[in-house]
């Protein structure tokens, strides 16, 4: 496992989760004993960075009560308007910061920090200002498509209520999960424009911002689909339980 000593981490953290059908932050609930959030530090941790952010926003004080030991710096989105707004929420924590941000998201419990480690390895070596964490899935319904140029290039992210009957038929998705040159990223936020149904900045817009500023995007396609599962039900939930204790039965012991 390489060390990223020049890679900041930004979990974003911040959501309520109302299909979880419980007022409880979505990322506090358990998997295997432990707050979502735990397995996701853990595999950060585990590689070794300069820095790790978490975004906080619905109860906030307990999310970092719960956490009062974690060696993280935390970020308050008061008012959560979409992963984009996060990001430009981080802003102020991160000034002056030069090097990698990695994007990731609180809710994926089953997530290895040798994943992160090859996604932060292949941004390295492809030099792109973004490096987008793919999978290929069996039903990709409701997820974000990637559309791919030459080889690991990627030439955008069709979210699934845009795409055509061509793009619903490709299988591999966006995790949500990013590696981004700082710089670059911090020029394509400033483009960001709320103008959706949802009012909402979306993070998967900086790519195609990216993209007319002619700088170069990657993607990587991560080999095991259930390993960056988001958790944004009590079935899937109860579904990532169900794998993890499934790993362990087979002998991989905690997915990380």
């Amino acid at each position: 496992m390489n060390r990223h000593p020049r890679v900041a981490a930004l979990v974003l953290a911040a959501g309520q989760g109302t299909r979880m059908n419980s007022d409880l932050a979505k990322v506090l609930h358990t998997m295997a004993g432990r707050p979502l959030l735990a397995h996701v530090l853990s595999a950060l941790h585990a590689l070794g960075l300069g820095r790790t952010l978490v975004v906080i926003g619905h109860q906030g004080d307990r999310v970092r009560a719960a956490f009062a030991d974690a060696e993280v710096e935390w970020v308050v989105q008061s008012e959560q308007r979409g992963t984009g707004h996060a990001v430009l929420v981080a802003g102020p924590a991160l000034g002056g910061f030069e090097g990698t941000l990695l994007v990731v998201c609180g809710d994926t419990p089953l997530l290895r920090a040798e994943t992160l480690d090859a996604l932060l390895q292949a941004h390295e070596a492809s030099r792109a200002a973004v490096t987008v964490l793919s999978t290929r899935v069996p039903d990709p319904r409701g997820y974000g498509r990637i559309l791919r140029g030459k080889g690991d290039t990627i030439t955008a992210i069709v979210e699934d209520r845009d795409a055509t009957p061509e793009q619903k038929a490709i299988d591999e998705i966006n995790s949500g999960i990013y590696a981004f040159d700082y710089a670059a990223l911090t020029a394509a936020l400033s483009g960001l424009t709320a103008h959706n149904a949802q009012g909402e900045y979306y993070l998967t817009d900086t790519v195609r911002l990216l993209l007319q500023q002619g700088r170069k995007t990657a993607v990587l396609c991560a080999p095991e689909w259930r390993e960056l599962l988001g958790i944004n039900t009590v079935e899937q939930l109860e579904e990532a339980e169900r794998i993890y204790q499934q790993l362990r039965r087979n002998g991989r012991g905690a997915v990380r």
